[in-house]
């Protein structure tokens, strides 16, 4: 008989976790981005294991700290609690600002440059969750978080393909 050690996630995982949920992001939703990106390369891939390699990203503290800059900056700007020029910039998701992509891309290197492509394309299709937190009309303001997400499902995908080539 085994005794299992459970995992104790620190503050920043909590409240990674915590904040991509309240904002309406929820790990399947990650994982059906996987399946989009990977399905071509692994046709029997399921829900459950891209959410495994999620729930791998996840638990990276790079990954965390990329996750709460970028939404505290989204949430500090759906309050208008930025200074401007930045809070106009930020809550119109100004197309040349340009630094959202620059901590998606924090996420995206922690599995190598596999996923670079992955979140290029994931991020021009904007599939899935992605159309949803792209939409201006909500009201909620994304702009990190959408290429967050975006980033999180590509480093998940790209784990998945070197784990496939067994060279992680």
């Amino acid at each position: 008989m085994s005794i299992e050690k459970k995992r104790v996630m620190s503050m920043s995982e909590q409240t990674a976790r915590r904040w991509i949920a309240e904002r309406g992001v929820k790990v399947d939703d990650i994982a059906e981005l996987v399946l989009y990106l990977q399905k071509p390369y692994h046709p029997n891939l399921k829900l459950e294991e891209a959410a495994e390699h999620v729930e791998a990203v996840l638990r990276k503290r790079e990954v965390q700290n990329a996750i709460l800059t970028g939404i505290q900056l989204d949430m500090l700007a759906e309050k208008n609690q930025l200074a401007e020029p930045l809070q106009s910039i930020i809550k119109t998701d100004e197309g040349l600002y340009g630094l959202d992509e620059t901590i998606a891309t924090a996420i995206i290197n922690v599995y190598g440059t596999i996923g670079l492509t992955s979140y290029g394309y994931i991020d021009k299709q904007k599939p899935g969750i992605l159309e949803f937190l792209n939409d201006k009309s909500t009201g909620q303001v994304h702009t990190f978080l959408d290429d967050i997400v975006g980033a999180l499902a590509a480093a998940a995908a790209s784990r998945l393909a070197h784990r496939a080539a067994q060279t992680e």
